[in-house]
């Protein structure tokens, strides 16, 4: 995201340059690419990149793999250089471009030592060539510049734009995103952003211009964040070209009514320009008023250092061809704007922008790598399927009213916001609950009341476990003269939660309690933190998750239950507050386990 440019670092050409070896003449080859603009053209010392003139020492073959958005791009140069023979040190240049998705592309460069079949990739966005280098690439990626930039907007059918304000009404990220999750009527689509760059950027936007304005009134901007990309998660498509595809095909009523169908997408300007020149519903595209968020392409280099000097001088041919007035002119004529160009008019018409919509924004900084860590864990924990037990207090104490809450109990308010929490659940989640006081099963002060699992699945006929849950949350009751067992009832159910994990899920924990223990018979404080850190297994995390509710419960006692299992302990004075903090402690807890994870 953003630009990037290589240095304009000329040299005299003259005579043939001292003997090197073929390490040192790639890289030599690499470092004196020189860009000027539309006009970017290579110069190597002793001409050693001629532009035009019969092949004379055969051909110098490299592969390339590009995004398959702009793949058809780079192919129509490669073909045209082919055609034309064109050469690389009197060796005709023949450059074979395959589309493949970055994120496809950067999870085989990790780790995987066995030598690629392409010297250039060029992903959709530079974000790619961070993340692969920062987790341990087997390849060296050695990024030159940017070869065309493509905005991120929102796209809109045109009935559902004209209901926004198009074009006349602006939105910033957090606006856009508070619309998707407002709005039950516009059914609101976005690529996956821990597969795609788009998806990304716009989820690192939402999240940055949610932090600007510190979050809605009564919620705090993590909270509103995580509930953002809840609401995109609600209809995301791996790809972007399978965003698109979820569009209307065409306008028969039957069509446009299908509720598979998107009316609004997160997509680059590009994928709308693509789009609107079929024979679908075009869209019409919103720049968010608060940051450009802009897909790069940087040619990289893969493994430079290793290639032979015909290799990286060919791949360097390649570049300046993408670079020259024609190159230049065979990515534009796909949609795409030049490196720091201004929007071509005729471009963003066709893709559906119109002024005075923000149509040329600077582009914002790319988001740094502990911040895209950060956004793609935010993004797999509210997306994934979760394994949460939910633990209750039901002592004598949870009937106290709530002041101005019209004669409301603790228990009463707290039942409130878990069954509304339920809601945003799906039926693969799994989710169960137990309640405590002291001696509610014999000499136990905790009882199972729904066993954890999926929400979807059946618990007796016609009943799901959704609906067993629903109603189990609203027949909790405050056990008069009942005392606060807490600590047996924390490693009871912890223990419980680790013997069941649940693979490939986000798996906790949640106790919501208004007091301080009050059994004297139960474990003591210092033994139960010293059993749950024991059970904590960092490759199996169950992070536990308390909620201090009121006045009078024991947030320091809390605190130490909570850390010692991986998770955190969180003070609400007024129990309407939990369905946002409980999103909140489970963002904070999925992201401390994962720093603990081996």
């Amino acid at each position: 995201m953003g630009r990037h440019r290589i240095s304009d670092g000329r040299e005299p050409t003259g005579g043939a340059p001292p003997a090197r070896t073929r390490r040192r003449a790639t890289a030599a080859a690499t470092a004196l690419v020189i860009t000027a603009g539309a006009g970017t053209f290579a110069v190597l010392r002793g001409g050693l990149l001629p532009l035009s003139g019969a092949c004379r020492g055969g051909t110098v073959r490299i592969g390339a793999v590009a995004s398959p958005d702009i793949a058809p791009a780079l192919t129509a140069v490669a073909d045209r250089a082919r055609r034309e023979h064109d050469t690389t040190d009197g060796r005709c240049l023949d450059v074979r471009v395959t589309a493949r998705n970055s994120a496809d592309v950067a999870a085989e460069l990790v780790g995987n030592t066995k030598k690629p079949d392409f010297a250039v990739w060029v992903p959709d966005d530079s974000l790619w060539v961070a993340q692969t280098s920062a987790t341990g690439s087997a390849r060296a990626l050695t990024k030159l510049r940017s070869v065309a930039e493509s905005p991120v907007v929102v796209g809109a059918l045109q009935p559902q734009a004209k209901t926004l304000g198009w074009p006349s009404k602006t939105y910033t990220w957090a606006e856009l995103a508070g619309v998707a999750g407002s709005r039950p009527d516009l059914r609101f689509g976005t690529a996956d952003p821990a597969l795609n760059s788009t998806g990304m950027l716009a989820l690192a936007m939402i999240n940055e211009s949610i932090a600007r304005t510190g979050g809605s009134e009564g919620t705090d901007s993590d909270t509103e964040s995580a509930a953002a990309a809840k609401a995109l998660a609600q209809r995301t498509e791996p790809s972007d070209e399978q965003a698109v595809a979820t569009l209307p095909r065409d306008t028969t009523p039957a069509e446009l009514a299908d509720p598979g169908r998107s009316q609004a997408l997160i997509l680059s300007e590009q994928a709308a320009f693509a789009h609107n020149g079929g024979s679908a519903p075009p869209l019409r595209l919103f720049y968010p008023s608060d940051g450009a968020a802009t897909l790069d392409y940087p040619y990289t280099m893969v493994d430079d250092l290793h290639l032979s000097t015909d290799q990286g001088r060919a791949a360097n041919r390649f570049l300046t061809l993408l670079g020259n007035d024609e190159g230049v002119r065979t990515i534009a004529d796909a949609g795409f704007r030049t490196p720091g160009g201004d929007p071509v008019t005729e471009t963003v018409r066709r893709a559906g922008g119109q002024s005075p919509q923000p149509l040329s924004a600077t582009p914002a900084p790319s988001p740094s790598a502990p911040e895209l860590q950060k956004l793609r864990l935010m993004w797999q924990i509210t997306v994934q399927s979760a394994r949460i037990t939910t633990v209750v207090d039901v002592s004598g104490s949870m009937a106290d009213v709530v002041p101005g809450s019209g004669g409301k109990s603790r228990l009463d308010i707290t039942k409130e916001s878990l069954r509304q929490a339920l809601s945003q659940f799906t039926p693969k989640d799994e989710i169960g609950l137990w309640r405590f006081s002291t001696r509610l099963s014999g000499s136990r002060d905790y009882q199972e009341v729904v066993r954890t699992g999926p929400l979807g699945g059946t618990v007796a006929q016609g009943v799901t476990r959704r609906q067993r849950l629903d109603s189990a949350f609203r027949d909790l009751q405050p056990v008069p003269g009942g005392s606060t067992g807490l600590y047996d009832t924390a490693l009871a159910v912890y223990q419980s939660a680790v013997s069941s994990y649940g693979t490939g899920k986000f798996n906790a924990v949640v106790i919501l309690t208004d007091g301080a223990n009050e059994d004297p018979g139960s474990i003591s404080l210092n033994a139960l933190t010293s059993k749950l850190k024991a059970l904590d297994d960092p490759a199996r995390p169950v992070p536990l998750i308390a909620i201090a509710v009121g006045a009078n419960a024991d947030k320091a006692a809390c605190d130490r239950i909570a850390k010692a299992a991986g998770g955190a302990a969180y003070q609400v004075n007024d129990p309407s507050e939990i369905q946002a903090v409980l999103l909140k402690a489970v963002v904070a807890a999925a992201t401390n386990a994962a720093a603990k994870a081996p």
